[in-house]
């Protein structure tokens, strides 16, 4: 992977974790369009931690509350959300890696993300906080964030959905959305460790430059990217997002069945 790439690939990374069109399917399209193989699981794991700093920097006040008064209840709504995704990713983790070798489900994966948030656009927002939300929303929202391990699901797409499902106020929606983030990136970090052992050049010198490059192109990105979908929720207008996804699952499935350019 050359420095254009890493750049290219952090960016798309930082700005598709937060907006609702899957970090993870773009990446894989993008690294099969650009050709790029190895070492692409070492390369995911730190573009996905340049977008974890990303959320640290952009909710630093929330954060850093939830640090100082761990046992809150924001605080457990934010476990039990993220143990749906962990029990999902343990029992599927054979096929999902397959999906994302192959990437044969891609076009129709970026079709249901466009579904889920055409309608979530549709829903008025809700009034419910921490203080109002119950564990069976957060689990609901954590299932929703466990359906999004699939390549082309959109992760925040898929959690503000099903926040918006569960009558959450849409500024509430967006920093649960984005805190939830942390431990599932985390988490996906930590069990994709052990795919860096199996890349023994990837951490070589040559190597070394453009995962620096992606990383900081993926937490600067990333950055911006969460401002602006922020801006996005509260105007409610997801709907565009849905649009583009269409497109691209429809072109992706004309490719796989057709033209076979990339698939």
């Amino acid at each position: 992977m050359n420095f254009l790439q890493a750049l290219l690939l952090g960016i798309i990374q930082g700005l598709t974790e937060f907006l609702p069109i899957s970090s993870s399917g773009h990446l894989v399209l993008f690294q099969k369009i650009l050709g790029v193989t190895e070492p692409a699981m070492t390369f995911d794991i730190v573009v996905h931690l340049g977008t974890l700093v990303a959320v640290f920097i952009a909710f630093w006040e929330d954060i850093w509350g939830l640090l100082k008064k761990p046992f809150q209840k924001l605080t457990y709504l934010l476990i039990v959300g993220t143990i749906p995704a962990v029990v999902i990713a343990l029992a599927f983790n054979n096929v999902i890696e397959n999906l994302f070798a192959s990437g044969k489900t891609l076009g129709f994966e970026f079709l249901i993300t466009g579904l889920v948030i055409l309608y979530a656009n549709s829903i008025k927002s809700g009034k419910k906080t921490a203080k109002d939300a119950t564990y069976l929303d957060a689990i609901f929202v954590g299932v929703m964030q466990g359906i999004a391990i699939a390549p082309a699901i959109s992760r925040s797409g898929m959690t503000i959905a099903g926040s918006l499902f569960k009558k959450f106020d849409r500024d509430f929606a967006a920093k649960f959305s984005f805190l939830l983030s942390i431990p599932a990136i985390l988490g996906a970090a930590v069990f994709q460790l052990k795919d860096i052992v199996s890349e023994p050049t990837a951490l070589a010198s040559p190597h070394v430059m453009p995962l620096v490059v992606g990383f900081c192109a993926s937490a600067i990105s990333g950055y911006f990217a969460i401002h602006f979908m922020l801006k996005i929720i509260r105007e409610s207008k997801l709907k565009y997002f849905s649009y583009y996804v269409f497109i691209l699952g429809a072109a992706i499935i004309v490719d796989q069945f057709v033209t076979h350019m990339f698939f």
